[in-house]
């Protein structure tokens, strides 16, 4: 009898542990229709940009908001701001040294409700070879089911970061005084992620 109570015990602690691992769902980065941008004061304006080639993942738990978690890669030489000049500029040592450090990443470490549809994500940023904790202000923007092209989630979020932080610190004194470059950084992530369907009994897939 000991034996039998021992193996449905362990039988049962199996099937919880299935079933809270099936409670969380994937969904992933659609880069048709998410953007990773930026902006910069460059002399009295703002200069705008957005990486094209990145992959994010969003592991969603609804019942418990606070087990979720997201994984964001960017690459770094995929900067666009529109200038095929500035852009190779922009890949250089002066400034993202891509051949160096060629990827951008930010891994969740905890997410705290804040009330609403608004999320406080904490994680390591990791760009131009140094990581930093940041918190990201994140809004959740729905889930939707859009027919074929299956189930949706949004989020957004923006953050101001120092660049001198990750040691990107290139900058020019103008004659008149003061800098070309800000300092700060506004980081603007918008996404539309879709749902990870289960693999098809029929094929594996």
């Amino acid at each position: 009898m000991k034996t039998s109570r021992t193996l449905f015990a362990t039988l049962g602690a199996v099937v919880l542990t299935a079933a809270a691992a099936s409670a969380a769902d994937t969904y992933n980065f659609d880069k048709v229709h998410s953007d990773v941008g930026f902006q910069i004061r460059h002399l009295v304006s703002k200069v705008r940009g957005h990486f094209t080639d990145y992959e994010g993942t969003v592991l969603v738990d609804r019942a418990r908001p606070e087990a979720s978690s997201v994984d964001l890669t960017i690459k770094a030489a995929s900067i666009d701001t529109g200038n095929e000049n500035r852009d190779k500029d922009l890949r250089s040592a002066n400034f993202f040294e891509v051949d160096k450090y060629p990827e951008i990443t930010f891994k969740s470490t905890k997410i705290a409700p804040k009330g609403g549809d608004h999320y406080d994500v904490t994680g390591n940023l990791t760009m131009h070879g140094t990581t930093k904790e940041v918190t990201l202000p994140v809004t959740f923007l729905g889930f939707v089911n859009a027919g074929r092209m299956g189930d949706r989630a949004g989020f957004e979020t923006s953050i101001t970061l120092n660049r001198k932080d990750f040691g990107i610190v290139w900058n020019r004194v103008l004659d008149t005084g003061g800098t070309m470059l800000g300092d700060d950084v506004l980081i603007s992530i918008n996404v539309e992620a879709s749902k990870k369907q289960p693999p098809s009994p029929a094929t594996g897939e």
